[in-house]
């Protein structure tokens, strides 16, 4: 069984760009929510698809499994997605041995950037650069399966045109 454990953060300036080192496009649909689990499917760049079963109530660890399944497979789950579908571009940004994820979201919550770090642990330490923001990880809004499943726009998206896009 895999653990994810991660951090989260608004982002406060686009300074992150410059080290970025990878991107893709990402179509995120939501299957199955519960209060403690959730099924989503993604599609990655249009040319690859995975099934994740995330179980767990904390917002920092979970328990996450995840399957490479066929596109044709995601586009049909995608058609019929609980809510709205997640549309972001993440970017890779390597600082001091952590990765951040950051996500610049597109179609519905366009203005919203959300910075992601992987930990090995929870009392796992990372550098943390200029350009993060406030920690949003127990603000259970933040969660991709809260976006999809509740129009947060308007509370999340107001007063970001500071943030990167």
């Amino acid at each position: 069984m895999a653990k994810e454990i991660e951090r989260k953060f608004l982002v406060r300036s686009d300074e992150w760009r410059t080290r970025a080192v990878s991107s893709a496009k990402l179509m995120q649909a939501y299957i199955t929510v519960n209060e403690d689990r959730n099924v989503r499917v993604r599609l990655i760049d249009g040319t690859s698809a995975r099934l994740t079963i995330k179980v767990g109530k904390s917002a920092m660890v979970r328990d996450e499994f995840e399957y490479e399944i066929p596109v044709q497979d995601a586009e049909e789950l995608t058609s019929s997605a609980i809510g709205i579908v997640i549309e972001k571009v993440r970017h890779r940004v390597p600082i001091a041995g952590k990765t951040f994820e950051i996500d610049v979201y597109e179609g519905f919550y366009s203005g919203l950037v959300v910075a992601e770090v992987e930990l090995e642990s929870e009392e796992d330490h990372f550098e943390r650069p200029s350009w993060l923001g406030e920690e949003v990880t127990g603000d259970r809004r933040y969660s991709n399966m809260m976006l999809a499943t509740n129009d947060l726009a308007s509370e999340l998206i107001h007063g970001v045109s500071h943030q990167a896009l």
